[in-house]
């Protein structure tokens, strides 16, 4: 991956279909991150956070503003303008910096938390990136993962029947015909993952422990079905095992 200064096809159809959220939107996301984050640190003005593709920026700059400590790390300088520009509606300037996670120089035992919602599928060489988050961290700090999921039965990165299920070359000449050659440059999904996969891949980047989604889940937010669903999955590995198959995303919470 590099970086590209010049306008790109998907960020442009990104920043379309964002372009009227606002930080009140996203308050509810925002809200599940620090919900997770909670359940293994506590959170203080003193604690520093690192957000891997920003995106809008919508949670660094509500991290600002609720007084928290979140640095960004994004690969798109069209991204970045756009979370300064929604940053000034509020009042606050957005701390992040252009780079890639694949080769940017982060400070060795530094960050208490790093977050990355969504990214990990576009870094065309994640394990080199898996290692920057693994060597940034402090030791007992947390890296909360989401991402694809292979065999997911819906994709959320491209409407198409069973999209993650395609062979990467077959993903990569779908996009390329209906959506342009640059789309390879910022955009496409190099990577389907899978639960026992990531699991490996965290074990052998350092993390002593990493959580999956159904390990996370907070039941005390439920009731009824939903809370007896909860506990059946996590008490009947067989069913658990099903569910991660076939979820919509990867979930994880790592510890160094």
């Amino acid at each position: 991956m590099k970086v590209h200064n010049e306008p790109l096809s998907d960020v442009i159809r990104y920043l379309d279909q964002k372009k009227d959220l606002t930080l009140e939107d996203m308050r509810p996301d925002y809200e599940s991150y620090l919900r997770v984050v909670r359940q293994f640190m506590e959170l203080t003005p003193q604690t520093r956070m690192l957000e891997i593709g920003t995106g809008t920026g919508w949670f660094p700059l509500l991290c600002k503003l609720e007084g928290l400590t979140c640095k960004g790390l994004e690969i798109s300088p069209q991204l970045i303008e756009h979370a300064r520009e929604l940053g000034r509606k509020y009042g606050v300037e957005p701390d992040i910096e252009l780079g890639n996670i694949e080769e940017y120089h982060l400070e060795a035992d530094y960050f208490d938390a790093v977050i990355a919602n969504s990214v990990f599928e576009h870094i065309e060489h994640w394990p080199n990136a898996l290692q920057h988050v693994y060597r940034t961290l402090k030791p007992g700090g947390i890296f909360f993962f989401i991402s694809t999921n292979k065999f997911s039965l819906k994709s959320y990165e491209y409407d198409f029947p069973l999209y993650g299920w395609l062979p990467d070359q077959w993903r990569y000449r779908l996009r390329i015909a209906r959506q342009g050659p640059d789309i390879m440059k910022l955009g496409i999904d190099f990577n389907q993952f899978t639960y026992p996969g990531l699991r490996r891949a965290f074990r052998q980047a350092g993390f002593s422990k990493s959580y999956d989604r159904v390990q996370v889940m907070d039941l005390s937010r439920f009731s009824g079905l939903k809370r007896t669903a909860g506990q059946i999955l996590k008490t009947i590995p067989p069913i658990k095992g099903t569910f991660l198959l076939f979820s919509g995303a990867t979930l994880f919470v790592c510890i160094k």
